[in-house]
């Protein structure tokens, strides 16, 4: 869902698939989180898939 969502919104990203690439695992679990969808987008690491942070979280990236 996330995936899609950034797609219509035009917006690049990395997909790191946890069950397969254990770096981004190891990214994943140093930062808190031990199941996905984690979304990083700067500094803002958002679990789960919630429109209204990813908006406000991709606003600031474009204001910085």
């Amino acid at each position: 869902m996330v995936k899609g969502y950034l797609s219509l919104r035009g917006v690049e990203f990395v997909v790191k698939n946890v069950s397969t690439d254990l770096e981004g695992r190891a990214e994943m679990i140093a930062m808190g989180f031990d199941s996905t969808p984690v979304t990083v987008i700067g500094d803002q690491r958002l679990p789960g898939f919630e429109v209204p942070a990813i908006d406000k979280a991709l606003a600031a990236l474009m204001t910085d």
